[in-house]
This record gives structure tokens, sequence and C-alpha cells, in this order.
């Protein structure tokens, strides 16, 4: 059998440190040969993009003329190195531990899972529930404001984040969030890549959606656990420009798939409104 390979991509842009940190951890950990790394700069204006270079000369780093959001730097690096699978990152997480072993193998015992979604913790360990269902009008309420905190309403918050799926070894998610997943070649190359449409955020659900509509599964794995040392200012701030694109992506989604008001969206209603929209 022939060795499976892994090309890891991560997308840097103002985060020379997050970069090193999450590098170095690659490296100590051995989750790929360091030529298996890719790190794409996308034409970050405090010129990190340059010293990660210098810092990692036994890595590639692809210098990106322009910024055209996330999803377009996460193409921009699986063009650069093929391989069988690729590990998505973003440079705020770090890896303590090396579980990828067993992540390929499900791969190659499940020949439609084209994603597999990390488990990501928080620096203190407590969990971030990274694969969630589909979102309808009121989960999102639920998510983001208080409602979602008191007791009537938690069970609906909780099932939305799939809270209990986590104990018992890989699961079935409608979507898993893009900070950290690997993504099948065949399956990403079907999809042509991400929707660069998405400047910032939803990409990850969109790509999970187009996933289910093309007839590949999507998987969450608790065993691959990655350090999540994030900053929510889109959650802390309404009015930033994180929160902004948030918004803008959650628009264009709806417009690619509807949006609900209160029943979860189940996968053949992605599927179908995916469909409908393409042939359209």
């Amino acid at each position: 059998m022939a060795v499976t390979s892994l090309v890891a991509v991560i997308v840097n842009y103002n985060s020379e440190s997050d970069s090193i940190r999450c590098i170095d951890s690659m490296l100590a950990q051995k989750i790929c040969p360091p030529k298996n790394i890719v790190l794409v700069d996308n034409n970050s204006p405090d010129g990190s993009g340059l010293r990660l270079r210098a810092h990692f000369p036994q890595i590639s780093t692809l210098l990106s003329e322009r910024n055209d959001g996330y999803g377009a730097g996460v193409n921009l690096g699986v063009a650069h190195a093929r391989a069988d699978f690729y590990l998505i990152l973003n440079p705020d997480t770090y890896f303590q531990h090396n579980r990828m072993d067993e992540a390929l193998a499900l791969f190659k015992t499940h020949h439609d899972l084209g994603i597999l979604g990390m488990n990501l913790l928080n620096p203190d360990g407590t969990q971030q529930y990274s694969a969630r269902t589909f979102y309808s009008a009121w989960s999102i309420v639920l998510r983001r404001s208080q409602l979602g905190k008191l007791g009537p309403f938690q069970g609906g918050k909780q099932r939305h984040l799939m809270e209990k799926a986590w104990g018992n070894g890989p699961f079935s998610a409608d979507w898993v969030m893009g900070t950290g997943f690997i993504v099948r070649q065949q399956a990403f190359d079907q999809l042509q890549g991400m929707d660069e449409t998405f400047f910032l955020y939803m990409e990850d659900v969109d790509l999970c959606a187009r996933m289910w509509a093309h007839g590949w599964q999507v998987w969450a794995d608790p065993r691959l656990t990655l350090i999540h040392d994030h900053q929510r200012d889109s959650d802390q701030k309404m009015f930033s420009w994180s929160a902004k694109m948030h918004l803008k992506s959650l628009a264009r989604f709806r417009y690619k798939f509807g949006l609900p008001w209160f029943v979860t969206p189940s996968r053949d209603w992605m599927r179908d409104r995916f469909l409908r929209n393409v042939q359209s």
C-alpha cells in the first residue's frame, strides 16, 4: 500500500507569534514532515510573511500578493502541494499530541468520509464544541444572545452544539469548524475547494454543506485534540469589523442554502437547496 501523504496548510494574516507556535508544535509532535507544511501569508501588512519565511526555511511559505480571504488562502496552499489529505489549520492553534495515524486510518476504512473535524480545546482544557448542527435563525439567536443561557432554552443550544456527542468516539456532524480539520483531496477537488466569495466566516459551514450535497460524509473525532487560543472579537464587539464580516457571510450562506426560522435544516434540505441554486 502506498504511503498516504498529509500536507498541512496554515493561513497567516498578521499572526506571526501564533504561526510560530503552531508550526513549532507541529514539528515537535512530528505531525507531518517539514516539507509537507505550507504556510500561506495573505499579504500581511505587518510584514510577518517574510519574517516567517526566514524563521522556517524548512517549510514552504507562499506570499500572496493580496488578501482575498481565508478560503482563498486555503485554496492557494492546497494547490501548491498535492497530497491525499490536507490538514487545514488556523494559526492560533497548536498540538500537544499526535493522533494523525488514527485520523488517516478512519479515512482509509471509510471511503466516503470527506472531512474529519478535530476536538478544539481552550488553553485551560475546556471544550469549544467544534461540531454543530446546521443553523436555523433560532439557533443563531440562542448562540449569539443571552437567551441560550436561560434554562428553558439551554436544550436547544446544547443540541446545536452537539454537546452529548463527544464521549463515544468519532461521530457524524452537519458541519465542523474550519479552525482545524482534515479533508480528503478527492472530495476537496470535486467541490473545487473553498468558496472564495466568503471572505471570512461561514466558509467552513458552506464547505461541509457542499460535502453532504455531493455525497461525502462529515465526521468529528474527540481523540484528535487541538488547542485553539482564539480571540472572540466578533462576539465581544457588536459593531467590530469581525462582527460585520460574520453577518455578511451569514447573508451569503442564507442566499445559497436558505435559513429556516425554527427547524434545524436537514442534510437533504442543504443538498436540495444547493442543487436548485446550481441548476438555476
